[in-house]
């Protein structure tokens, strides 16, 4: 029997758990979209605070109240914030490991009970996708008796960063024992016990979190508990593919449960949602997106505008913002910026007014814009990016070199590989200067390294494309990670090819 031809009382039915940051729920609503048009019914979990953002951004409130698409909140015991702020990491972090457990049951638990009353309206709960970093739903499923994926939404090389943090303990190379340890090579140190990673790696090519005195740091702790509790899950899901990454994908699959690469999901949903399935209305940006900036790049030569974005949570001083600025002005190429609420630590830096008259008539400051259809647009040729794993990604399929300052977390690992390992990118240093973003950026534009970059990433985005088609592996995935984890515990169903 097709999911499809059942009634909606009786079609399996998931309950998606993304981590709350805007990083993890826009691949989670983009799984969630997939799963639905195989025929799921979804109802997608939010933190209370990211739902009102969410429900903010939106052009209509109608898209998110669909009959088999349907949102729900829990809370993550942080107090009420300002909308417009990024929450407290640490906190945030350590009350979803110390809160949250009941919260999820409790919630899977009424949707069974709204279902039963429901008149075969609506489908008790079947499975529970939840993000990697998101344990307590992974163990709420297992104590419910559900089916349970668990989603890890970053890149590879970052989760074989995270899962040596104890190794780093072991090995006495955490905690720090003097700041000074940060500043004088220890960081150049190399490290060649990572299976399928560089013998050449360095420490300050792990994810950051370990760079710290604090044995009992909330940020590096978190990953010591997350990590493990991945293997409570019957299956992995990576937003990946496995031209980019097969080595580190033969080395997860030594440590986890199977793994299913489903990536670019951007490009996997785009290829396999039908236009006109009425989730393709639901967007997962936490801020408004401004289309302007598409309008502004229309007619713009190709190849010829830097999009600059350092991602949703970044936040730089005002120093580092004005050599960017600068750099950015002093290479005369026009430039998009997405110069969000938040960005500059202690508020927004005001620009100088010789800036805005140097970058007069060819840029554009936006706050947030849709930056997967910028990148395909042929007008840019560069990007200037934080090095997040949905930011490389989008780069990587829009076939545009990238100029990396990464700034926390795995952004270093990715900003690592793109840089040495795919050949596809170039870095600037932390300690910002203008001379330096400029001579980069003009490398990366029109110099021999940026030709070759160019040329790489056209490689990588053609096997990505090739993945993510309609018959690609991709899909192909998806349709595995259902049947063999998803519908584990069901009656064979066969799938909905729309």
């Amino acid at each position: 029997m097709e999911i499809g031809s059942l009634p909606p009382g009786e079609r399996p039915h998931a309950v998606m758990m993304p981590y709350p940051a805007q990083g993890h729920v826009t691949p989670m609503l983009t799984l969630a979209k997939l799963l639905h048009t195989r025929g799921f019914h979804v109802t997608f979990v939010n933190n209370e605070f990211n739902h009102l953002r969410l429900l903010r951004s939106q052009q209509s409130a109608d898209t998110l109240g669909l009959p088999a698409f349907r949102f729900a909140t829990i809370a993550d015991g942080l107090p009420p914030s300002d909308l417009e702020a990024s929450r407290d990491t640490p906190a945030l972090k350590y009350s979803i490991m110390t809160t949250c457990l009941p919260r999820f049951k409790e919630l899977v638990v009424k949707l069974n009970e709204e279902a039963e009353t429901s008149g075969g309206a609506l489908p008790p709960v079947t499975c529970v996708v939840a993000d990697s970093c998101t344990s307590f739903a992974l163990g709420a499923a297992r104590e419910l008796g559900l089916p349970c994926a668990t989603f890890w939404t970053a890149s590879a090389c970052g989760f074989m960063g995270y899962c040596h943090y104890k190794e780093l303990l072991n090995r006495g190379l955490f905690p720090l024992k003097e700041e000074a340890q940060l500043s004088n090579g220890y960081l150049d140190t190399t490290i060649d016990w990572i299976p399928a990673m560089p013998k050449d790696l360095r420490l300050r090519d792990l994810p950051s979190y370990w760079r710290t005195m604090d044995p009992d740091d909330i940020m590096f702790n978190f990953f010591i508990h997350e990590i493990p509790a991945m293997s409570q899950a019957s299956g992995v899901v990576i937003n990946t593919w496995d031209e980019l990454d097969a080595p580190l994908l033969d080395a997860m699959s030594k440590l986890l449960p199977p793994v299913y690469t489903v990536g670019p999901l951007h490009l996997t949903a785009r290829n396999n949602v039908p236009k006109e399935s009425p989730v393709t209305g639901i967007g997962s940006n936490l801020l408004k997106e401004q289309d302007a900036a598409l309008r502004w790049l229309d007619g713009r030569p190709p190849r010829s505008v830097v999009h600059v974005n350092f991602g949703s949570t970044t936040v730089m001083s005002k120093d580092h913002m004005l050599e960017f600025a600068w750099g950015l002005a002093n290479t005369g190429y026009a430039f998009l910026w997405n110069v969000r609420p938040g960005l500059v630590k202690d508020g927004m830096v005001a620009l100088p007014p010789d800036f805005y008259a140097a970058m007069e008539g060819r840029s554009m400051l936006s706050t947030w814009c849709p930056q997967q259809e910028v990148l395909e647009h042929e007008a840019v040729g560069v990007f200037l990016t934080h090095c997040g794993w949905n930011s490389s990604l989008e780069g990587i399929c829009g076939g545009v070199p990238m100029v990396c300052w990464p700034f926390f977390s795995e952004q270093l690992t990715n900003c690592r590989y793109k840089c040495t390992e795919w050949g596809i990118g170039m870095e600037i240093g932390d300690d910002v200067r203008r001379t330096e973003v400029e001579a980069v950026l003009r490398e990366a534009m029109e110099g021999k390294k940026g030709r070759e970059m160019r040329r790489r990433v056209l490689e990588l985005r053609e096997s990505a494309v090739a993945s993510a088609r309609r018959d690609g592996r991709s899909m192909r995935n998806v349709d595995s990670l259902i049947q063999e984890v998803l519908l584990a515990s069901n009656m064979p169903i066969k799938l909905v090819n729309k």
